[in-house]
């Protein structure tokens, strides 16, 4: 299992981002997938999705934040998104665990390893997803129906 690993050009957050314009520049990424909503905008340290927007010349956004659940539907929606944006690509929410999942469920995917390869590489990276069950399962879930592994 200590094959995997997260690409370098596929990044996510682990915090807010208080500065879109500046934390992608120092982040020096290409493009950056939005995986918030526009509630995210009118709260107390939120953005916009105009801000990404103006920070960087390729984006997308899947809207992904809660109260919606991530499904299949939304994964798909993400590697779509992930498939024609420029690298390297900056995936974010609100304080980082669901852009995590997002990140490590995509890059094991196109690598075409296990679920139980990319949730080892996530714990061992401290990805914030890893902190919730429902996210581990949701990458491991997705990734098996995106590839056409049957679940275990």
């Amino acid at each position: 299992m200590a094959g995997f690993r997260l690409p370098d050009d596929l990044k996510f957050n682990r915090s807010r981002i208080e500065d879109p314009l500046a934390y992608a520049k120092d982040r020096a990424v290409r493009s950056w997938l939005f995986i918030v909503g526009d509630e995210f905008a009118s709260m107390e340290g939120g953005m916009s999705y105009a801000q990404v927007q103006q920070a960087v010349e390729h984006t997308a956004r899947v809207v992904s934040d809660p109260p919606r659940v991530l499904d299949l539907d939304l994964a798909r929606q993400h590697v779509a998104a992930l498939d024609v944006l420029p690298r390297p690509t900056l995936v974010s929410c609100r304080a980082g665990p669901r852009s995590s999942a997002v990140a490590y469920m995509y890059a094991g995917l196109k690598a075409g390893v296990t679920p139980a390869e990319v949730i080892h590489a996530a714990e061992l990276d401290d990805a914030p997803f890893c902190a919730f069950e429902e996210y581990k399962t949701w990458v491991r879930s997705s990734m098996l129906a995106l590839s056409g592994q049957p679940e275990a």
